[in-house]
């Protein structure tokens, strides 16, 4: 069967309690008399041009989910949303349906876009719990497993993470690295409190419960519905799954340079709102491994210090003072480095074995505290030569916010596993 549904203003999608209309209803019943017990679950598949993956995709979806429902009076339903195809996705959908009988197919036309799709499907889902996965078959499906039985011990969302522990990428070189992290910081200096509440925001693989985000009204843009759904829900408990991103076996991507230009307008859409959701989680430093962090940075000081006299004094090496000064700073790095790899950070460092991780741990460590210099600099111009601020009163105050900057970042990014094989 097809539902194809006429375009309405983005500003008014919202998942409601039961079913937002009447024609999703009939639409669906036919298929939904043959289901006996309650649909407690539903999968959303978002397509576009994906017919080559789509039978292998659903084939899987359904040996596990089967599985995992075999011996409960509840059940699931798996919602492919498809964006009207030219190479005829949905018809394919709706060639599968008699082998399927809990998969639905969704014919949009007129509307397009992967955020639209997933809250298109939410709206006609019937489950309590809602999920999302891509049809391109780079979410490992085994995945859902992991993550319904965090949704069954009471989380209000559940994030695939490929930063969390077993998470990592396949085979991404250091261009889309660089994006992804860049993408990810600046989300942590516009929007804090809903970036750092998990580790892979951009992640489009999670799980949410309905009366989480139930008359939220959603006003999504570009792709990453996640951060719409932290934005506007009302997310109380988050639990993270752990999962390698695999590299897409069949079509084609559909990253685009307009999809991370949406993604900074989607983050500013957010933040002009002046309230951000009901979030319940505020924002707060882990005090006592920020104390860690300060006591190391405390102990790069007399590195560099110590460093500085030896390189430049003219009773030892008499180098020049902007030549000494940089050495001597990057010793002090590479000491923090070490210390908070041993100490601060030993809970992460400790799951990321191996010279190799740990030396792109410290590539990130120092690319991280070079811009902190560099905000450093900023921040002691700006507050002595424009507010007039005694130099020494500035610099510490620079140092202050820097020394927050520092750990915050390296929290969230350094000490993150980014690949695995």
């Amino acid at each position: 069967m097809i539902n194809s549904l006429v375009s309405v203003p983005v500003g008014t999608f919202q998942v409601n309690e039961l079913l937002v209309s009447e024609s999703f209803q009939s639409d669906f019943e036919e298929s939904t008399q043959q289901i006996q017990k309650q649909v407690t679950f539903s999968l959303i598949v978002p397509t576009y041009n994906e017919s080559k993956n789509l039978a292998r995709l659903v084939e899987i979806l359904t040996e596990l989910l089967d599985g995992y429902f075999v011996d409960k009076d509840q059940t699931y339903e798996l919602v492919i949303v498809d964006d009207n195809s030219p190479d005829l996705t949905w018809q394919v959908g709706l060639d599968l349906m008699p082998s399927y009988p809990r998969l639905r197919i969704m014919r949009r036309q007129g509307e397009k876009g992967l955020s639209t799709a997933v809250i298109r499907g939410w709206q006609a889902a019937q489950g309590e719990v809602l999920g999302v996965i891509d049809g391109d078959l780079q979410h490992p499906p085994e995945t859902l497993l992991k993550m319904l039985d965090e949704m069954n011990n009471g989380a209000d969302l559940t994030v695939a993470s490929r930063h969390a522990e077993g998470g990592g990428v396949s085979d991404w070189g250091f261009i889309r690295r660089l994006l992804s992290r860049g993408a990810q910081m600046l989300g942590l200096l516009i929007l804090p409190n809903v970036i750092g509440r998990v580790s892979d925001p951009m992640s489009g693989y999670f799980m949410v419960r309905r009366s989480a985000i139930a008359n939220c009204p959603m006003n999504p843009l570009g792709y990453k519905i996640l951060i719409e759904v932290l934005g506007r829900g009302n997310i109380g408990t988050v639990a993270e799954v752990g999962y390698v991103f695999q590299e897409r076996q069949e079509g084609e991507s559909k990253v685009t340079w307009r999809q991370y230009v949406d993604y900074i307008l989607h983050l500013l859409r957010l933040r002009s709102r002046g309230r951000v959701g009901k979030i319940r989680a505020k924002f707060q430093l882990p005090v006592q491994r920020f104390l860690r962090f300060g006591l190391v940075g405390f102990s790069g000081v007399f590195v560099d210090m110590a460093m500085l006299f030896l390189l430049s004094d003219a009773s030892t090496l008499a180098m020049g003072l902007t030549r000494s000064k940089l050495i001597a700073s990057e010793v002090a790095i590479v000491n923090n480095f070490l210390w908070n790899d041993m100490w601060t950070f030993r809970d992460f460092s400790s799951q990321q074995v191996g010279w190799r991780k740990r030396v792109k741990r410290f590539v990130k460590f120092n690319l991280i505290c070079l811009l902190g210099i560099g905000l450093n600099l900023i921040i002691l111009n700006i507050l002595y030569n424009y507010f007039g601020i005694n130099k020494y009163l500035a610099n510490l105050i620079a140092i202050a916010i820097v020394t927050i900057w520092n750990f915050w970042f390296n929290l969230k990014l350094s000490w993150r596993v980014t690949q695995t094989k």
